[in-house]
């Protein structure tokens, strides 16, 4: 049974939202990449299209997005996502995890990039319908 926090950016108004989900929503991101657009039904905003952009496991390995596969391994870095040299041309071994989501993957980063009818705080619980009919 799967289980994954999810931070939501919206970058139409700069916010991030934070979401648990589990079991059938959960395990409908099994398998998925980075990269790919996920229909929104899956964290509960009905009409929206999401992005994944990253994540990272238990241990705290980043998701790599050029890392074919859902499991760790130590790859040769140079620049890139979860490693900054210290002096230039430097390079180092680093535990990476692949782009795809496993069993395994604690958080998920993904982004909102179609946007439905609704506002994102109406549809998460956040603020109730007659404060974003007032607005």
């Amino acid at each position: 049974m799967a289980n994954f926090r999810v931070v939501i950016s919206d970058p139409k108004e700069a916010l991030a939202y934070q979401l648990n989900i589990k079991d059938a929503e959960a395990n409908a991101l099994i398998g998925k990449s980075i990269g790919e657009v996920v229909e929104g039904n899956i964290f509960g905003l009905a009409g929206y299209k999401v992005k994944i952009t990253g994540g990272c496991d238990g241990s705290g390995f980043v998701m790599k997005p050029d890392l074919p596969g859902p499991r760790r391994q130590k790859i040769l870095l140079a620049v890139g996502v979860g490693y900054t040299p210290k002096l230039p041309g430097q390079r180092r071994r680093k535990m990476m995890r692949g782009k795809e989501i496993a069993h395994d993957i604690v958080q998920i980063n993904a982004k909102v990039v179609e946007y439905g009818n609704k506002s994102i705080k109406v549809l998460l619980g956040l603020e109730n319908t007659e404060g974003a009919k007032a607005e």
